[in-house]
């Protein structure tokens, strides 16, 4: 999450309000109460993860260099480190100390992976660790599940986070945890993690873009698949999967099946009183314009084709429960509208300008 923020204080005061609100309405009594820790805590997946736990009275501690949002959990223990071993204090603060679970929402680089899954290994009986959809291969076969083939990469020493090293650094973090705990990993692999509190503003932008109106430049058909996942959604799942000692791997991608596009663009114009008409974009012109111009979306064709495609069976199995994306898209909006002007999330996807020239440009071909 090295995106830029937004307004600190209002996406605070907004996650004190509705993450936690949201998270103890919708929690199940829990079957086995954990001390858990999360490495993190403070960027998006954190608070939502911290929220859930909290709602069903699960004993937290969370690790972190203490930079982001430091203020945001004063009741929640807080320990103070670097993933790096090599710098600062490293992971001292964790050293002979005890939890049932880690819950790993910033693992991104394979060394810091394994330093800190093997610290925590003889007094930690699970390690969740949170992946990506990107760990694969092939993006060209629908439907593939969690034994599709991985991403890899020829420098595994290598620490910079890029759109070709991303996957393949995640799988290898993957690996790490697995080879820590044999018996107590559990690999979740979600895909576009959405919703209040996105500091990405890639999916914020469309239920903003709607809101504004007019004539709006939409890729692709209304029939190509999309998958996201609400982060409240996510982070309470993390939680059952603590309490249930569920281990193995998930893809964490709703909803239940894929949404056709064109119904999620239905619901991000029911979100806002504002009059908009569709400009629908042929997805090889798109492609042909050399560079990602919408996010969240991609075509439903070529390498492209199984992006939004990928089993989540696993993970509804093992209690994933997903909540309508329309709300999702409406809780979005109101978080955004209520952070002043001036500080509001950067959205992701063209300028008004750079719309217009698409639209203009396409009309014309």
């Amino acid at each position: 999450h090295w995106l830029s923020m937004g307004s600190p204080n209002t996406r605070s005061a907004f996650l004190a309000s509705s993450l936690a609100a949201a998270s103890a309405a919708s929690a199940a009594p829990a079957k086995t109460r954990r001390k858990t820790l999360i490495l993190g805590g403070t960027g998006f997946l954190g608070p939502a993860t911290v929220a859930a736990a909290q709602a069903r009275g699960h004993e937290l501690t969370l690790f972190n260099r203490g930079r982001t949002r430091p203020g945001l959990f004063p009741n929640v223990e807080t320990l103070l480190g670097d993933r790096d071993p090599d710098k600062g204090e490293g992971l001292k603060a964790l050293a002979g100390r005890k939890w049932d679970v880690v819950i790993d929402n910033s693992s991104y680089f394979p060394r810091l992976t394994k330093a800190s899954a093997e610290l925590l290994a003889p007094n930690v009986s699970q390690y969740i660790i949170i992946s990506s959809i990107s760990v694969y291969a092939d993006n060209s076969i629908e439907n593939q599940d969690e034994t599709a083939r991985l991403a890899t990469t020829a420098d595994p020493t290598v620490e910079k986070i890029t759109e070709q090293t991303y996957g393949p650094l995640k799988a290898l973090c993957e690996q790490a945890a697995a080879q820590a705990f044999p018996k107590g990993a559990t690999i979740v692999r979600p895909g576009y993690i959405v919703g209040p509190d996105d500091p990405s503003g890639r999916f914020t932008y469309w239920p903003v873009r709607f809101d504004r109106g007019g004539d709006i430049a939409v890729p692709g058909t209304p029939a190509d698949p999309i998958q996201i996942i609400d982060v409240r959604d996510l982070g309470a799942w993390l939680i059952t999967l603590a309490e249930n000692h569920t281990t193995g791997y998930f893809n964490a991608a709703g909803p239940r099946k894929p949404a056709p596009w064109g119904q999620v663009l239905d619901a991000c114009r029911s979100a806002t009183p504002s009059k908009s008409v569709l400009r629908w974009i042929d997805s090889a012109w798109i492609l042909k314009q050399g560079e990602e111009v919408f996010p969240i979306w991609a075509p439903y064709l070529g390498e492209y084709k199984g992006f939004h495609t990928w089993s989540n069976r696993r993970a509804l199995q093992a209690g994933l429960q997903l909540r309508p994306y329309a709300e999702t898209i409406k809780d979005t909006l109101a978080w955004y509208k209520a952070q002043p002007e001036g500080g509001r999330t950067k959205l992701a996807g063209p300028t008004p300008e750079k719309e217009a020239a698409l639209l203009a440009a396409w009309s014309k071909r």
